[in-house]
């Protein structure tokens, strides 16, 4: 039995040196792993550093874009295109005149019979009966004409005694309607009002409205005593 202090022996000393070869490695190993976590710990924060910062800018980007809203009246800044004015902004043209074809009239009486001395109440309705907007001067209204029922006399013109009314232009969408209503005082009249104004006697009459060459259907009605 060799003493403690004594030369070791070949199987214990190579037990030694492979446990300290052993702790070596180990060592050597845990050094490569914390290395290899340190670097890849790294990398992940830049990556993520990465997505955070696109994340981060596209939410900026979107955010620009949805509190910028475009106005057409918003005045551009220096440097950009002025504003394009829209086809519905731009000035209409003017509506061409309305010929006569382009105009429809129809006449109403206020009621199918009046007394002598009464005021019978007349009305009329233009119709555009084209396809298209057009002007006419209205500002003196459709004349409204009594005549003898046979249409034979004319008695009376509601412009006969009205003919300084100022000029007003209407422009009249197509299919629009406009009204107008007029009295009759139940006397005759002449053009330029000349002559006396005379009472209508009792009996059968009808009324006509006329602008321009336009003329409406006759409605008839009656005067009695």
């Amino acid at each position: 039995m060799l003493e403690p202090n004594g030369p070791l022996s070949p199987e214990i000393y190579w037990r030694r040196r492979a446990l300290a070869i052993g702790v070596i490695i180990v060592a050597l190993a845990i050094v490569i792993w914390l290395v290899t976590m340190v670097a890849r710990g790294g990398d992940s924060g830049g990556a993520d550093n990465a997505a955070a910062s696109t994340t981060t800018s596209a939410e900026s980007s979107a955010s620009e874009t949805s509190s910028t809203p475009t106005s057409a009246s918003s005045t551009p800044s220096s440097g950009s295109a002025p504003p394009t004015t829209t086809a519905s902004a731009a000035a209409q043209p003017a509506a061409q005149p309305c010929p006569d074809q382009s105009l429809a009239l129809k006449v109403t009486v206020g009621q199918p019979t009046y007394r002598v001395g009464d005021q019978p109440a007349f009305g009329t309705v233009i119709t555009n009966i084209s396809s298209a907007a057009c002007s006419r001067d209205l500002g003196a209204g459709p004349q409204f004409l009594v005549y003898t029922l046979d249409g034979q006399r004319r008695l009376w013109a509601s412009n006969d005694c009205n003919q300084d009314d100022p000029a007003e232009l209407k422009t009249l969408k197509a299919g629009e309607q406009l009204s107008y209503k007029g009295t009759w005082f139940g006397t005759t009249s002449q053009p330029q009002c000349a002559g006396d104004r005379l009472q209508v006697p009792a009996g059968a009459y009808m009324v006509v409205a006329q602008l321009g060459a336009v003329r409406s259907a006759a409605e008839p009605f009656n005067l009695a005593s």
